[in-house]
């Protein structure tokens, strides 16, 4: 069979024959090429207004953490080979490492805990005590003004699983909340305006839940009275997640009738597919080209962007992320996830300059926009899958507060909580909290 180099396959082909399908291995027809063309879209010229705002992006698997990491500490530490992608953003960056959340057992459970320091196994019996993330957090301050309050994103909507999420956000009690991985339904939900029908099918979906919830809440105070201590306590938390939801259907009302912002669609690749090995460049270029235009418009302030579930991903070339992290020390195996590491790496700076390019009062987007990047796995050097030495960025929100162009280095055994760092980024946003979750302190160097 000769395959036409105008032509590209899918990893879905199937060879058929006898009865049967067998699914073809990774061909080079299968990768990006020059026919795929990465996206073209460009940054707009001024936002709608200053604002402060927040995206944490997560990738899965941890990072080849031998290229990752920078040598010397402070101002005058020398980049990594991996991080040399990001070196016209220097000054405007953080490199921290030997963090870790003490409480957590990390591996591929890292994403459910990366923003939240939870200890899943605290309570015994208990199926999954998580707590409110990071950005939950912020989004209960500063979200409430926008039509959104915060957005989750990630390769695979919904929730996932337990120990698989497919979000990095959790509510106050511990309950995930769904992700979007489509662009183009995300281009519809911040930007296609409703007609009247489906403003009237909205709102009908709003009352009908407004009456479930009504009906939970009656039912449960019958409930209470009846209930030893500890399910009480079990109860008050479930009715505080079903609360937060009233709020949120509420506050959804209120911008039903306010015109969304007007955003044409043209270059932006919004039939990206984040399941396609092909596509992968693409969708995250759009996924992040969306986030950027929600901030643009002042349609959220808070994103969780989980750029691949844990024990999934591809590289920019559709390299398995996920298998090359159990590398087990293979040099070639590095040095193929170091290039995923890179290949990330140039996606953030491809946002970054969007914000940078982007002017706002007296000076950008990126100034008042924290950037929070790393995983909650280190795949160590023989692939082990440790929940030490996370690899972390925090970038810009300079006017925020946030202080960079250093290492902040910490010895792996002996390291503050990275939920100090979390209470740096909380407090640059304008939350006024003394601790979240095991902090001591805010984190020496970054406020």
């Amino acid at each position: 069979m000769i395959v036409s180099i105008n032509k590209r396959l899918h990893r879905r082909h199937l060879l058929r024959g006898l009865g049967c399908a067998i699914s073809l291995p990774l061909l080079d027809a299968m990768l990006p090429s020059a026919f795929a063309a990465p996206s073209t879209y460009k940054p707009v010229a001024k936002s709608l207004m200053a604002q402060s705002r927040l995206i944490c992006c997560y990738v899965p698997n941890g990072v080849n953490i031998q290229k990752w990491m920078p040598t010397g500490a402070g101002k005058d530490y020398a980049l990594s080979p991996t991080l040399e992608v990001l070196k016209e953003y220097r000054d405007q960056v953080s490199v921290i490492t030997g963090l870790g959340h003490p409480n957590c057992t990390g591996g591929h459970s890292g994403a459910d805990t990366w923003l939240t320091g939870a200890d899943l196994k605290a309570v015994p019996g208990a199926d999954y005590p998580n707590s409110i993330s990071l950005d939950q957090v912020v989004a209960d301050q500063i979200g409430i003004k926008t039509r959104i309050p915060s957005l989750q994103l990630s390769d695979q909507s919904g929730t996932g699983g337990a120990g698989h999420s497919h979000t990095l956000s959790f509510d106050r009690s511990g309950t995930p909340l769904p992700s979007e991985s489509s662009p183009r339904r995300l281009f519809d939900r911040l930007f296609v305006p409703d007609d009247a029908k489906d403003r009237a099918a909205v709102l009908q979906r709003y009352a009908d839940k407004k009456s479930i919830l009504d009906g939970v809440l009656s039912d449960a105070k019958s409930l209470h009275q009846w209930l030893g201590k500890q399910d009480q306590k079990k109860l008050d938390e479930y009715l505080s997640s079903v609360r937060e939801t009233e709020m949120r259907v509420s506050r959804a009302e209120d911008w039903i009738d306010v015109p969304k912002p007007e955003i044409v669609s043209e270059g932006l690749q919004l039939s990206s597919q984040p399941s396609d090995a092909h596509d992968r460049p693409m969708w995250l270029d759009v996924m992040l080209e969306l986030s950027y235009l929600s901030f643009v418009t002042d349609t959220t302030r808070v994103i969780a962007f989980e750029w691949s579930r844990e024990a999934g991903g591809y590289g920019g070339g559709g390299e398995n992320h996920h298998e090359l992290s159990h590398h087990g020390g293979d040099a070639g195996m590095l040095e193929k996830l170091a290039k995923i590491d890179q290949f990330h790496l140039q996606r953030l700076a491809r946002f970054m300059e969007f914000l940078k390019t982007t002017s706002e009062d007296e000076g950008n987007m990126f100034d008042r926009t924290a950037i929070v990047f790393g995983s909650g796995m280190n795949s160590g050097e023989t692939g082990d899958h440790s929940p030490k030495n996370l690899p972390l960025l925090v970038a810009s929100g300079k006017r925020l507060g946030l202080k960079h162009g250093s290492h902040l280095a910490h010895d792996e055994k002996s390291h503050p909580p990275l939920a100090n760092a979390w209470l740096s980024v909380l407090q640059a946003m304008g939350v006024e909290n003394e601790q979240f979750q095991d902090s001591t302190s805010t984190l020496t160097g970054l406020l």
